[in-house]
């Protein structure tokens, strides 16, 4: 386990683990029911290493999960340009630490309250509380998007503008289900669809041209 992520669930295990020892001294079902919540509040907050491809061309995944939606839209925070959206859904069974899709400088950091409606729903990316992040190198500048969800309802941030990160070192995460968005130049080379199921920091998610 990485200390860092692990620290940020240290009430809730404090809590789960409280209760374990509660229920002991009432039943052995009570028992087996917390510590079992412990554990899977142990694995939720798992954060394995990865290895990101070394090929300057190649975004990789800002986050763990299932691609929901690709689509074109205007990206109006930070690149104020049409871009491409891939909406990805993190369950609760997913790790859910946010990593570099780029090696970068990171230009752009901006939290923005709001809602917490179902990450699934097509409307919470302009509704929901989310962090935007910009990350820049000489060849492109891409942008991730945290979005907390129904379960999800802290977002942390480990970096700070003008961090400069390696692709797939992470820069934060999103406590239990939610939402990442990566936004991506229209002249780069989409390489997921709809459904596929992607690994932050390792899966490559599109190319950009020579």
């Amino acid at each position: 386990m990485r200390l860092q992520t692990l620290f940020e669930a240290r009430w809730v295990l404090l809590f789960f683990a409280l209760l374990t020892v509660a229920g002991a001294a009432f039943s052995a079902w009570l028992w087996w029911f917390f510590f079992l919540l412990f554990l899977f509040t142990v694995a939720f907050f798992r954060d394995p290493e990865r290895m990101a491809p070394p090929d300057s061309n190649l975004i990789v995944a800002p986050a763990d999960g299932t691609v929901m939606d690709i689509v074109e839209l205007d990206e109006s925070q930070v690149l104020k340009t049409r871009s491409r959206r891939v909406g990805i859904f993190l369950s609760i069974f997913d790790v859910h630490t946010n990593r570099a899709p780029i090696s970068g400088r990171i230009i752009y950091r901006q939290h923005r309250e709001g809602l917490c409606l179902d990450a699934r729903r097509a409307d919470c990316s302009e509704k929901n509380e989310s962090m935007t992040w910009a990350f820049e190198n000489p060849r492109v500048t891409i942008v991730v998007r945290q979005i907390t969800g129904a379960i999800a309802r802290r977002i942390v941030a480990w970096a700070q503008i003008g961090d400069e990160l390696k692709k797939g070192e992470r820069f934060g995460m999103i406590r239990f289900g939610s939402r990442t968005e990566l936004y991506l130049p229209l002249n780069a080379e989409v390489l997921v669809k709809t459904g596929d199921h992607v690994l932050g920091g390792s899966t490559i998610m599109a190319r950009l041209p020579d």
